[in-house]
């Protein structure tokens, strides 16, 4: 930091970093949903035609003598795991994902930086395909959004996000680092106290998704419930894998336990 000659007052280093300022990273993310959702100024049948080339249909994956063809040929089999979740079927459908993304992907964004973030979200997108497609074999209506991607997103930071200074902690500084704090183990995070009560109310409100076949949009479209399960899962699982902060020791306090002093 440059010294301040003219004044004996320095502000602090989060003064003009908002904990929501979004990254690079994450900005791009969404810009680039927000480009290919242009799709719908198409022509109806151009529309749908990047609906079934793009979108993942598990009915591409059949193997039963009935077979349907569908356009994209044996390459959509590959990337429709990853492009299905760039699209939307509408701006509420958008909101939503980009709602839950600005906390929680704001985070992992900046903890990850570009490569990793974005390799992050295309595995997790890829995790929640698999899992719809082990629980929808023959179903032939495409899936799309971005929702196992933001579901494995919120997994991965909830890793992190209630360790003391972290951006869902009462005490934190500025942005980078809330969301560079080191983070617990997984066994530790599944030790915690606020960790499991935001498993438990996760998994409560897919699963009642799910049950009641709950519909959202104009369309009438259902929630895709194991696909949120299937990025969450590989969100909490795999975090380690991607997250190029050291742990710290065992014994460092976290957000659980607030009146233990932090260690340095």
């Amino acid at each position: 930091m440059e010294s301040q000659p003219y004044s004996s007052h320095v502000e602090p280093p989060d003064a003009h970093e908002p904990i929501l300022t979004l990254p690079a990273a994450l900005t791009a993310y969404i810009a680039l949903i927000a480009v290919i959702h242009l799709r719908v100024l198409l022509p109806a049948e151009l529309e749908n035609w990047t609906i079934d080339v793009f979108g993942f249909i598990p009915k591409r994956y059949d193997s039963t003598l009935l077979k349907i063809t569908f356009p994209g040929g044996a390459g959509a089999k590959v990337w429709t795991f990853v492009t299905y979740s760039l699209l939307h079927a509408n701006l509420s459908h958008i909101g939503f994902n980009v709602l839950w993304l600005l906390p929680f992907g704001s985070a992992l964004a900046r903890r990850f930086g570009p490569v990793r973030f974005f390799t992050f979200m295309a595995v997790t997108a890829a995790a929640g395909a698999l899992a719809h497609l082990v629980t929808h074999e023959h179903a032939i209506a495409p899936m799309i959004g971005a929702s196992a991607s933001v579901s494995g997103a919120m997994a991965a930071a909830i890793r992190f996000a209630f360790v003391r200074g972290s951006f869902l902690s009462f005490r934190r500084g500025d942005a980078d680092a809330a969301a560079k704090v080191p983070a617990l183990s997984l066994a530790r995070a599944l030790r915690n106290t606020r960790v499991l009560g935001f498993l438990a109310v996760w998994f409560g409100v897919n699963i009642i998704f799910g049950l009641g076949s709950i519909s959202i949009g104009a369309e009438g479209a259902t929630v895709a419930w194991q696909a949120h399960i299937g990025g969450f899962l590989a969100g909490l699982m795999l975090f380690s894998l991607f997250d190029p902060v050291p742990r710290r020791m065992p014994r460092a306090a976290d957000a659980s336990s607030p009146d233990e002093p932090g260690r340095v």
